[in-house]
C-alpha cells in the first residue's frame, strides 16, 4: 500500500472556480460533489482540498477486490465501457462521493467499516446511481442558474436602495430584502434539487443491484447506521435546510423499496466475504495503530485475515525478523498468493534490503499477472540496489508500467532516479517533471520540464512532452 497526494484532475476545479469571489460560491461550496455522508464538506475543508487534493492510497488487492465490486453494478447502470474508476482515499470516516464523470471515491474508513462485501457494494451502487443519472453535470447547471438568479437578485436590490438616494431607510430595507430573499429562496431550491438527486441515486442503486442478482441489505443496513448515529444531531433541524433526505425518512423509503426485492435475502459468497475480511485487515495493518490492530486481532485470533494484520503492523511498526517470520508463514499457508510475496518485499525494501526485495517482489509480479503498481515496486527495488546492472531492466519494468498506469507518480520518480543511473538526464529530468507534475507541485514541474528541454533536441518526442509540461496551467495553480 502507497500513498499519493495527488490532486483530482477533474472538471470539479472549473465548477468551483468561476464562483470563488460570491456570495453563491460560499453557499454552494458542500454541493460540487455527491457524498454520502449526511453533512456537506465546510468551505475551508472544501478550498484546502482544492489546494492540495485528496491523498489516495494506491493498493493492487485492495483495488482489484473494489474493481470487482463495482463492475457487475456498472455493467447494469450501462456504464461498463466508460472507464470508471474506484479510488482511495486517506480519511477514517465512512464516506464516499462522486466529483467527476468517472470516478467514484470512497474513505478507507468506509472499507474498515463495511463488515461485509455487500454493504460496500451498496455504497458503490449508490455512487453508481449518481453517475448514471448525470447527477454531477445537472447540478452545474442548476448552479450556474442560480448564479444568474442571484446576480439579476442583486441588481434589484442594488437598484431599490439607489433608488432610494440611501435618504429613505424604507427604501433602503426593501432593497436588503430584494437581495436576501432570493438567496434564501435559491438556497432552499438547490437543497431540495440535491435530496431528490440523493432520493433518484438510492432508488436507481437498489435497481442496479436488483439487476446483478444482489441483495439491497447491505445498503439499507449502511444507511440505517447513518440514521442512527445521526438521530441527536438531527433532532429539531429544518428538513428543508439539509442537502440530503431527513435520515429516517430516507431509511424507510429505502427498506420498502429493497424489501421488495427476491434477492432481500441472499447472502454473500463466502469466497468474497474472505477477500473482504482480507481487504479489512490488511487496511487496518497500514492505517491503524499497533494497539488498535491487536485490540481488532488479537493473538487468540488465528485466522488468516488477523494474521494478514498483525504481520503488517510488526513489519510497520515492529521487529522485522519478527515481522519476515509472520509473513512466511502467510505464504506457507498461500504459496500463490502475489500480495503476501509483494508485502515481503515491500517489507525487504523499506528495511534497507532492497536486494532481498528483488526475489519476492518478481514472484509477486508473476503471480499477479504484471500487476503495475506491483512492477513499480520491484521497480524501486531495482533501481535502491545502487548496482547500474540494473537500470536497463529497471527502466523497461517502469516503463512498461507506466503504460497501463500513466498517473502513478511513484513510477515516473523510479524511472528518474534509472535514468540518472544511466546518465540520460534529459530522460530523467522529463520523468522526474512528470512526478512532480501528478504530485501537484506545478512550480516544480515546470523548472524540471524547462531544463529537459534544454537537453533534447527540438521536436523530438521528450522535447515535446517537456514543452507541453513548461505550457500546461495545472489545476492547483492560483488564477
Amino acid at each position: 500500500m502507497v500513498f499519493e497526494p495527488r490532486p483530482m484532475a477533474n472538471d470539479r476545479h472549473s465548477a468551483i472556480r468561476p464562483l470563488r469571489r460570491g456570495y453563491l460560491a460560499r453557499l454552494t461550496a458542500g454541493f460540487v460533489a455527491f457524498a454520502l455522508a449526511v453533512a456537506p464538506l465546510s468551505a475551508q475543508a472544501q478550498e484546502n482540498s482544492e489546494k492540495k487534493g485528496p491523498r489516495l492510497l494506491r493498493d493492487t488487492e485492495i483495488e482489484q477486490l473494489l474493481r470487482d465490486y463495482a463492475r457487475p453494478v456498472l455493467r447494469a447502470a450501462g456504464l461498463e465501457k466508460q472507464n470508471i474508476q474506484v479510488s482511495i482515499i486517506n480519511d477514517p470516516s465512512f464516506n464516499a462521493f462522486v466529483a467527476d464523470g468517472r470516478r467514484i471515491f470512497v474513505n478507507y474508513g468506509a472499507l474498515m467499516q463495511s463488515t461485509t462485501p455487500n454493504q460496500l457494494i451498496g455504497v458503490l451502487a449508490h455512487e453508481t446511481g449518481h453517475l448514471a443519472g448525470g447527477h454531477l453535470s445537472k447540478l452545474r447547471s442548476q448552479l450556474a442558474q442560480a448564479q444568474t438568479q442571484m446576480i439579476v437578485a442583486m441588481l434589484l436590490g442594488v437598484g431599490a436602495m439607489v433608488a432610494g438616494g440611501g435618504r429613505n431607510s424604507g427604501s433602503t430595507n426593501a432593497g436588503l430584502a430584494a437581495i436576501a430573499g432570493p438567496q434564501e429562496m435559491i438556497r432552499r431550491n438547490l437543497l431540495s434539487y440535491q435530496r431528490q438527486q440523493e432520493e433518484n441515486a438510492d432508488r436507481a442503486g437498489v435497481r442496479f443491484l436488483n439487476a446483478t442478482g444482489q441483495s439491497a441489505k447491505g445498503m439499507y443496513e449502511t444507511f440505517r447506521r447513518f440514521t442512527d448515529e445521526s438521530l441527536f444531531s438531527s433532532r429539531g433541524a429544518d428538513p428543508y435546510l439539509q442537502s440530503h433526505p431527513m435520515p429516517a425518512d430516507r431509511v424507510a423509503a429505502l427498506e420498502a423499496l429493497a424489501k421488495t426485492s427476491p434477492y432481500w435475502d441472499k447472502k454473500d459468497d463466502p469466497a468474497l466475504q474472505r477477500r473482504h475480511d482480507m481487504m479489512r485487515a490488511k487496511t487496518s495493518g497500514f492505517m491503524e495503530r499497533p494497539e488498535t490492530v491487536y485490540r481488532r486481532y488479537p493473538l487468540s485470533d488465528t485466522s488468516l485475515p488477523a494474521r494478514y494484520a498483525r504481520a503488517i503492523s510488526t513489519y510497520l511498526h515492529g521487529d522485522p525478523r519478527s515481522a519476515q517470520a509472520q509473513i512466511e508463514t502467510l505464504i506457507q499457508t498461500e504459496p500463490r498468493n502475489p500480495y503476501f510475496y509483494e508485502l515481503k518485499g515491500q517489507a525487504l525494501l523499506e528495511g534497507g534490503k532492497p536486494n532481498d526485495a528483488i526475489a519476492p517482489l518478481r514472484k509477486a509480479v508473476e503471480l499477479s499477472h504484471r500487476a503495475p503498481l506491483i512492477e513499480m515496486l520491484l521497480g524501486q527495488a531495482l533501481v535502491a540496489t545502487d548496482n547500474k546492472a540494473y537500470a536497463n531492466e529497471a527502466i523497461s519494468i517502469l516503463k512498461a508500467a507506466l503504460v497501463r498506469e500513466t498517473e502513478a507518480p511513484l513510477g515516473y520518480a523510479q524511472l528518474a532516479m534509472a535514468y540518472g543511473r544511466r546518465g540520460e538526464y534529459a530522460e530523467a529530468d522529463l520523468a522526474s517533471a512528470q512526478a512532480a507534475y501528478l504530485r501537484g507541485d506545478s512550480k516544480t514541474a515546470r523548472a524540471l520540464a524547462a531544463r529537459a528541454k534544454t537537453r533534447f533536441a527540438v521536436g523530438t518526442p521528450g522535447w515535446v512532452k517537456a514543452d507541453d509540461i513548461v505550457s500546461t496551467k495545472h489545476l492547483s495553480d492560483k488564477n
